[in-house]
């Protein structure tokens, strides 16, 4: 792989950019860090209040002329994705009165056309942290008046994306109609795709969706079954990254487009940024959410090898998927999420460097444009913006909450002042255009009130004394993609259930079928933990066999969970590289690097026609040890 030009530069840039935060980070006293948290509270609201007066109930606001425009659905888009925002404040009656219009008012029977992963991770998770919130009297922000209408939305809203799944291979279309559901022109009926394969489909830009898109909808969907007590909604999110997972490249890369029809990828680079970083970010916090195993077991896989083949230290390229030729040396701004994942992870050490070299980038500009490349050193041609983005903010928290290292505040500070520096404008604050002149652009993203601020306010509340539902609540609680949060409670987080869905193949009689019991009245300090507890009493043996839901001792992992290895004619190819052309990452992180066997490398996979896994007839019993998260001094940061 080659290295990037110019290497003394970026280092003499790191190593300063390192000792300019040691010497100043000291100054950012607990009452400094107040001061900081009052600035980031008087931010939000003169957004949100810019949004409330000029563009309510658009979706989102022109903060330039202080007007509204409808970017996704029409449906107040920016005030459901605030809401959990406001409830982190501890604003009772702004979120009362808004958590009130919404299920008033709020509709999704209406003939629109929308994003599957935005309005999911958007609309359907904000509705759900609000109804979790709202609804609970233990987070301290419960309505009294509330009865779950913003459950009885989002599961509206949900079955109405519903048909985007019908494919396939279970990766969901793009796109889907609020009223009709798939397109008729782009749906698999559609005649033109018949006569005139898929190059014309090609033209129908539905069929093609992200490894992000079709990934990045576990969470959501995942908690709404486990609140609504039908499993529809989980199964479908998990076939869809099953559906990814099992077209992956021998060396456990996927690309960043796939066709949903053919399962051929369309684009086949692979790295961690766009277009394909959320894909990573859902299988760990799924399995921290869940408690299901094969999250962490696909995890583990995916995450090795984007760093045995995308970490250049401290950077990450894109590279194929199959041969990992180096494509593009480029550092893009959705990468800055990267080293917060890596904080959950439990490995610090390479987070720290990738966050430092990130953020070099910034100090350097003002912000970090959309396109940075590697080889030049300079801004990448075309992507000069700056969108409000949250992800190195994002990053700045959780290495902060992992190390309380002082060298993170610094860095909040020096993002916060770019922000009110650049980008506040007349009634909330702007897109950047260029990040070399600073040139505003009309427009506020919703995820500006629901990430980029959520963030920036947590890490000063974080070093001034948390006095929040996040660090001193109840529960322990994992953010979505787009920052809402989704507590750890029992009813959600069935820790003790790892294998209870859908999907286990077992091959004989020996099944056990499992069943918990709870205890929710306990004590709210024990919420914390799990209190599903499995007793004797409650596990009953009974044969079975093929699809069916429990846990089935004595497979290996494929067959335990029905993952399947699909080979591409590319993947055929002699262009993967041997293990002496690549660099092994010696410095391995404790969670997510364990041994595992063999069975999970396409060469150990009998296929049948359909290239589903069957299990070979010499199989032996094969005891799966579940990976052990050890990792004891960043704890609280990775259980967050």
């Amino acid at each position: 792989m080659a290295a990037p030009k110019k290497p003394l530069l970026l280092i003499l840039l790191i190593l300063s950019d390192i000792l300019v935060c040691r010497i100043h980070a000291e100054g950012v006293t607990k009452e400094e860090a107040k001061q900081l948290r009052d600035e980031v509270r008087e931010m939000f609201y003169h957004a949100f209040d810019g949004y409330m007066t000029y563009a309510f109930p658009h979706d989102e606001l022109k903060p330039l002329s202080c007007a509204g425009e409808d970017t996704l659905g029409g449906y107040a888009l920016t005030l459901i994705d605030s809401l959990d925002t406001l409830a982190l404040l501890g604003d009772r009656e702004r979120f009362t009165t808004s958590v009130e219009w919404i299920g008033k008012n709020l509709r999704f029977d209406i003939n629109k056309t929308v994003s599957l992963f935005e309005t999911t991770i958007r609309v359907l998770g904000g509705l759900i942290s609000a109804h979790l919130i709202a609804s609970d009297y233990n987070t301290g922000m419960r309505i009294p008046s509330y009865d779950d209408e913003l459950l009885h939305l989002a599961e509206d809203l949900a079955r109405r994306m519903l048909p985007a799944f019908d494919t396939p291979t279970g990766i969901p279309f793009g796109s889907v109609n609020l009223m009709h559901g798939v397109d008729e022109n782009e749906s698999k009926a559609n005649p033109l795709c018949i006569l005139f394969t898929l190059l014309t489909c090609y033209s129908f830009s539905i069929l093609i969706t992200s490894t992000a898109g079709g990934g990045t909808l576990t969470l959501e969907f995942g908690v709404l079954s486990r609140l609504t007590n039908d499993p529809i909604f989980e199964q479908v999110t998990k076939n869809a990254v099953r559906g990814l997972w099992a077209r992956r490249s021998r060396i456990n890369l996927v690309g960043a487009h796939i066709d949903v029809f053919s399962g051929e990828w369309t684009q086949k680079d692979a790295g961690i940024g766009t277009s394909i970083d959320s894909f990573y970010e859902y299988l760990i916090k799924a399995y921290l959410l869940f408690g299901d195993e094969e999250y962490l077991f696909i995890f583990q896989e995916a995450y090795k090898a984007a760093m045995l083949y995308l970490f250049n230290d401290p950077w990450y390229v894109e590279v194929n998927m199959n041969s990992a030729a180096l494509v593009w040396p480029l550092f893009n701004s959705l990468q800055a999420f990267w080293p917060g994942l890596q904080v959950l992870a439990g490995d610090i050490e390479p987070a720290i460097r990738t966050h430092a070299a990130f953020f070099s980038v910034w100090k350097r500009y003002g912000f970090t444009p959309e396109g940075f490349n590697l080889a030049t050193f300079n801004v990448q041609h075309g992507q000069k913006s700056y969108p409000l983005r949250p992800e190195l903010i994002e990053s700045t928290y959780w290495l902060y909450k992992a190390t309380r290292n002082p060298r993170f505040l610094d860095a909040g500070r020096d993002m916060l002042a770019s922000l009110q520096y650049a980008a506040r404008c007349t009634c909330g604050y702007c897109h950047i255009s260029d990040v070399e002149f600073h040139q505003q652009e009309d427009h506020m993203e919703s995820f500006f009130l629901a990430e980029t601020v959520k963030y920036l306010w947590l890490l000063f509340d974080l070093a001034a004394g948390p006095d929040n539902l996040v660090e001193n609540g109840p529960y322990k609680y994992i953010f979505s993609t787009e920052g809402h949060l989704l507590p750890m409670t029992p009813q959600i987080s069935l820790a003790s259930e790892h294998c209870s869905y859908l999907g286990a193949y077992c091959r004989n009689g020996s099944f056990i079928l499992e069943t918990y019991t709870s205890d929710i009245t306990k004590d709210s300090t024990e919420t914390n933990q799990s209190n599903f507890f499995s007793h004797p009493s409650f596990v009953q043996k009974s044969p079975a066999s093929g699809l069916i839901k429990g846990f089935c001792p004595g497979l290996t992992h494929g067959q335990r969970y029905g993952i399947s290895y699909v080979a591409s004619d590319d993947n055929l190819e002699n262009d993967s590289p041997s293990p002496s052309q690549v660099a092994v990452v010696q410095n391995s992180p404790i969670l997510v690097v364990t041994d595992h066997n063999s069975d999970s490398l396409p060469s150990d996979v009998d296929k049948d026609p359909n290239n589903h896994r069957k299990p070979k007839e010499d199989d032996q019993t094969v005891e799966i040890e579940t990976p052990q998260v050890v990792n004891e001094t960043h704890e609280d940061a990775r259980s967050q």
